[in-house]
């Protein structure tokens, strides 16, 4: 919200006579500070934030998405109204920023300091400073408020709103105020918890939960979609099929916990190995598969060669004291060229990769 501007009330004057000077802030006249804003305008917000159809607004304003960015803005945009500071955001209990409003490069280790504080402290932070604040110390010398997000016996978030400049004294909010925006701050809460906790249930439901990749479920789903979008456009859709050579001997010697522990290794490299417009999943086992968009075959290979090369360096295992080495066979497919449709496609891939298993692993192909 805009720094307020008081004018002094003058008397009407006289026609021709010179309009007298307001006290409105200029660059040469030092803005009022958060503390002295919040005494003056105390009574007014008070009166804003026991409205009766101020909780009915906030209610029905937060439950028009489940996207937790979109409900996040929405609170930042109810959150202008209630307090008179120039910055707003809304963290997650994870530190993640999920909206924000005017908010300068400056402010965002203040930010982060100020969620951190009210998530683990369950509290309201009022700070003149934050560079001066021992609670939330921050390089950021204006003053601010931070609310916790309280749903379920739990701090799910942040509501944080920052001032540019510092304040003489820390700025105060008196009870009923306060009280009033922790009311209002409860639906908010309880609508950007559901909507975490449905974004990670989606993730969920498409994710390896030992790699962290993308499914096979996920793998089909983006195959099937990119196949569509290739068809459209006239551009190449290709398919690295990829499988772990001697897995199995980590299993046999070391054990499944440390097999599984290779498994997020290859993962990891692998993802690293892919690019970004890449889509990266665990089919199963010790099989990988790479769609990559708007690539054809000679893309295909240098992606898959890369992947060999890195995976054949690393070494595996090494942070619990082994010496393990693995490779990789790799079978690479294009579409229009070796396949048609999307389960083509995979088919040619899965079959070039076990031509190479055949002709002695450690190695890539192209199916025709």
């Amino acid at each position: 919200m805009p720094v307020a501007v008081y004018r002094a009330v003058s008397p009407a004057r006289k026609r021709g006579s010179k309009p007298r000077r307001t006290r409105e802030h200029s660059p040469r006249t030092p803005a009022v500070d958060l503390a002295t804003r919040l005494r003056a305008l105390q009574r007014a917000l008070v009166r804003r934030v026991e409205r009766p159809d101020a909780f009915e607004s906030i209610v029905n304003a937060v439950s028009t998405s489940l996207d937790p960015p979109r409900v996040a803005d929405v609170l930042v945009d109810h959150a202008t109204r209630w307090l008179p500071l120039t910055a707003w955001a809304v963290v997650s209990g994870q530190l993640t920023v999920l909206a924000d409003r005017d908010v300068t490069p400056a402010m965002h280790p203040a930010i982060d300091a100020a969620a951190a504080w009210v998530i683990q402290s369950g509290d309201a932070l009022m700070t003149a400073a934050f560079s001066a604040d021992e609670r939330c110390p921050a390089p950021f010398a204006g003053a601010g408020l931070a609310f916790p997000l309280a749903c379920r016996g739990r701090h799910v978030g942040a509501l944080v709103g920052l001032d540019a400049m510092p304040s003489a004294k820390p700025p105060r909010l008196v009870p009923p105020l306060l009280a009033g925006i922790r009311r209002l701050l409860e639906p908010a809460a309880v609508a950007i918890d559901n909507a975490l906790l449905l974004k990670r249930a989606e993730a969920l439901s498409v994710t390896d939960e030992l790699t962290g990749l993308y499914n096979a479920r996920y793998l089909n789903q983006a195959l099937r979609r990119e196949e569509k979008r290739a068809s459209r456009s006239g551009r190449p859709l290709s398919l690295l099929f990829i499988d772990l050579d001697g897995f199995k001997s980590i299993n046999d010697t070391h054990g499944h916990l440390f097999g599984s522990r290779a498994l997020v290794e290859a993962a990891a490299v692998i993802r690293g190995s892919a690019r970004e417009t890449d889509i990266t999943a665990r089919f199963g086992g010790d099989e990988f598969a790479v769609v990559l968009p708007e690539t054809g075959a000679a893309g295909a290979l240098a992606v898959g060669s890369r992947i060999r090369e890195r995976i054949a360096a690393h070494l595996f295992l090494a942070i619990e004291g082994l010496d393990c080495r693995l490779t990789v066979s790799v079978g690479a497919a294009t579409l229009p060229e070796a396949a048609v449709t999307a389960d083509a496609l995979l088919q040619a891939a899965d079959a070039a990769m076990y031509q190479v298993k055949d002709a002695g692993k450690n190695g890539i192909r192209a199916a025709c």
